[in-house]
């Protein structure tokens, strides 16, 4: 087992799996739980299928120092939309995610499409299929990237079924959305790890040797993290400053 294969798979699928759960949820009290269950076993299974067509050829045609550098960019690219928008929620630059907040505008919503006479809501149906395949879709995205990338799809698929198969106990037994995870730091340091990874597998697929193999990838996250803060430290304090210019 890849230890941080397996967590940075778990750490991704579960941010994407809370909120995935909260839509589930939301649908489920309101149009019933038939709909909500049949909207995301739906979703699964066409991203199961994805998945499998996906990675087989993935690992078996395509040169894997290709692969590293195509899901090294890809990872880069990903991994920095997360980071940036981490870095604005903390500096105050953008709304904190609430999955609370989220629960509820989701349950209006439902309320005001309501279809009588079915034992099929469609609205809810497709509210559930959309918000678990787009989650699960990026989901299945980091395990592939991780899996392949590392050679360790093992432990990328690992970390992924723990954390839904934990995402969907906490759901059952509390049955309400889980707004007491920290979602906005779990996001944080998933786009830390996808930046960091894909600046490594870059690297290693145009030749670089990194210093003492797996260590470098600790420097890295260190010095991710320490810009990281320094970049939400410096836009925390622009923003006060031109708070009170005005």
């Amino acid at each position: 087992m890849n230890f941080y294969t397996v967590t940075a798979s778990f750490l991704g699928t579960a941010v994407e799996f809370v909120e995935a759960l909260t839509i589930f949820l939301a649908v489920g009290f309101t149009k019933g739980w038939k709909t909500a269950i049949y909207g995301a076993v739906t979703a699964i299974v066409i991203l199961a299928l994805l998945v499998g067509l996906l990675g087989y050829p993935l690992v078996k045609l395509v040169p894997f120092h290709t692969i590293q550098l195509v899901i090294g960019l890809a990872l880069l690219l990903f991994g920095v939309r997360w980071l940036r928008k981490a870095i604005a929620r903390y500096a105050g630059l953008k709304e904190m995610h609430d999955e609370e907040k989220a629960y509820l505008e989701e349950v209006e919503k439902q309320k005001t499409h309501v279809e009588k006479g079915k034992s099929i809501d469609i609205f809810g149906f497709t509210t559930v299929f959309n918000g678990v395949f787009l989650e699960g879709l990026e989901a299945a995205f980091i395990v592939l990237t991780f899996g392949v990338a590392a050679n360790s799809m093992p432990s990328a698929v690992a970390g992924a079924l723990i954390a839904i198969a934990l995402v969907c106990l906490l759901g059952f037994l509390l049955k309400k959305p889980l707004s007491m995870i920290p979602e906005n730091m779990l996001k944080f340091a998933v786009g830390i790890m996808l930046t960091c990874f894909g600046v490594i597998w870059v690297g290693e697929a145009i030749g670089i040797e990194w210093w003492q193999g797996d260590l470098s990838i600790l420097v890295v996250l260190a010095v991710l993290l320490i810009f990281s803060l320094f970049q939400i430290k410096y836009f925390s304090l622009c923003a006060t400053v031109k708070g009170r210019d005005q």
